[in-house]
């Protein structure tokens, strides 16, 4: 917590002092110094007003976590300071809002210049496999060149991530893992489409677990580095070395692991390495583009594994989220953009956060060179075609198409006669997505999918909607799929 010294720059006499270091005492006592350190220190400032105990805080969100997550320890903390049952309350503290506020502009803006070996050490590679730089060209009529600093990777935390609806209980995860590693989901699975904070929340989980266990060999890898490396040590005869490097780390995060999926030989190794760290209750998150059960490349034995853990999706940002990530970008850009600006986009944008923040940048760029102030009819003659493609209207042919890639069916398949439960089930789905995405009628979806009736069509919706009030199961051949899932997967290709 910030100093208890001082409240709201006002000097506290010595009774006060002693009576605030008491209850941080009797906080860490009951949550433990690395819980205290990651989620209190320098990020709260206590204070006791009229007998009770206030806990000042930088924003909302933040807000509500606390108080969840350690309302009671705080109470019970300040009745055993101060006897009797003291009111708790958690509210934002001016200073503190400010303060973040100023951190997350310095994160944006600033580049952290490393060696490359700086690198390597904070994602725990060993120096010797960071290649130094080609030397600069030499010879008549040349000039040497200064070595050009590295830019280091800019860490993406997890109290800058905007919550929505599209991606809550992913966060709410990601925050477990750090507060709790090993103990909660393990392992922990992220998945989602590119863009909706995957990336994000497993940067987040590394950097808050670095904070809170200093100690701890916390390692970061996307799975084509995953990959170099098994296939250096294999061409080195070095699998010994890197077997301990990666079992001897308390916290594995690899991303984008579906890129391993149809590796053999990659992926065993990664599964040894998973039953070892696993055995010994270490935290291992992954992130990838699909629910595991949907990826066919992966081994049954990878994915029972997966299933395993946790599994959570994100969904591209609704509305209110985009809005949100918006006004959040453009703060960081420093870009003056008016709330009606930041709607209109919100309200015609519809892809996901990379598309928003190169909206923001295309403005900020138009801007300057018309210099003009950003205003609707500037955002709409800016992004002229990007609003162009962002409002395609859906038709029929395009969820059938979605389907067929989704399933792996052959198109025409769900137009024809068949009633077996491979063809009406996903034609149901398809019927029930039609009226979902598109403007068609009834009866034209049902005209589409070979001519059938009004009713069949009605009665397909009701049927999957029904499916997925029940969190029913469908058969895919041999699999059975939730049906969540697979309409997800089919809402990801019609984005595509």
């Amino acid at each position: 917590m910030a100093s208890p010294n001082t409240e709201a720059g006002f000097p506290m006499n010595a009774i006060q002092t002693d009576v605030l270091t008491e209850l941080e005492q009797a906080v860490i006592r009951r949550i433990g110094v690395p819980r205290y350190n990651l989620w209190f220190a320098g990020k709260t400032r206590l204070a006791v007003r009229d007998g009770a105990v206030v806990i000042g805080v930088p924003n909302r969100h933040f807000e509500e976590w606390l108080a969840r997550t350690f309302g009671d320890a705080v109470e019970a903390a300040a009745a055993e300071v101060l006897g009797g049952e003291p009111a708790v309350r958690f509210s934002i503290d001016p200073a503190l809002f400010q303060q973040a506020r100023r951190e997350q502009a310095e994160a944006a803006e600033v580049p952290v210049l490393k060696h490359p070996a700086a690198d390597a050490q904070a994602a725990d590679v060993p120096e010797d496999a960071v290649p130094e730089p080609p030397p600069a060209a030499s010879g008549p009529g040349t000039k040497k060149a200064e070595p050009s600093p590295a830019r280091g990777r800019r860490w993406r935390r997890l109290a800058d991530f905007v919550v929505g609806a599209c991606n809550r209980v992913a966060h709410a995860a990601a925050l477990a893992a750090v507060d709790e590693p090993g103990d909660g989901s393990n392992p922990l699975v992220l998945h989602g489409p590119v863009g909706t904070g995957k990336t994000h929340l497993l940067e987040g989980i590394y950097l808050g677990l670095r904070k809170a266990r200093p100690g701890w060999r916390v390692l970061f890898l996307s799975s084509e580095e995953f990959m170099n490396r098994f296939l250096a040590a294999v061409r080195a005869g070095k699998m010994g070395q890197l077997r301990r490097q990666l079992r001897a780390a308390d916290a594995l995060l690899i991303d984008d692991l579906h890129f391993l999926a149809s590796k053999k030989a990659t992926l065993e190794e990664l599964l040894h390495t998973f039953d070892a760290l696993q055995n010994e209750g270490r935290q291992m998150v992954f992130t990838c583009d699909c629910h595991p059960r949907l990826d066919e490349d992966y081994p049954p034995e990878m994915a029972d594994r997966l299933l395993g853990g946790g599994v959570w999706g994100l969904q591209p940002p609704d509305a209110e989220s985009r809005l949100e990530i918006l006004r959040r970008k453009a703060t960081l850009l420093s870009l003056r953009i008016n709330d009606e600006v930041l709607r209109f986009l919100a309200g015609h944008l519809r892809g996901n956060v990379r598309e928003l923040e190169g909206a923001l940048n295309s403005l900020r760029h138009f801007s300057r060179i018309t210099n003009r102030v950003i205003d609707v009819a500037l955002a709409r003659e800016a992004l002229a075609e990007l609003l162009r493609h962002a409002i395609r209207v859906l038709q029929p042919e395009d969820v059938d198409a979605a389907v067929c890639r989704a399933l792996r069916l052959e198109a025409g398949l769900m137009q024809g006669s068949g009633r077996a439960w491979a063809v009406s089930h996903p034609r149901m789905l398809a019927m029930f997505l039609c009226r979902k995405h598109t403007a068609a009628s009834h009866a034209d979806i049902g005209k589409h999918f070979g001519g059938r009736n009004h009713s069949t069509v009605v009665a397909a919706e009701k049927k999957v909607r029904q499916w997925l009030a029940d969190n029913d199961d469908l058969a895919l051949g041999e699999r059975k799929v939730g049906v969540r899932e697979l309409v997800e997967r089919i809402e990801r290709e019609l984005q595509r």
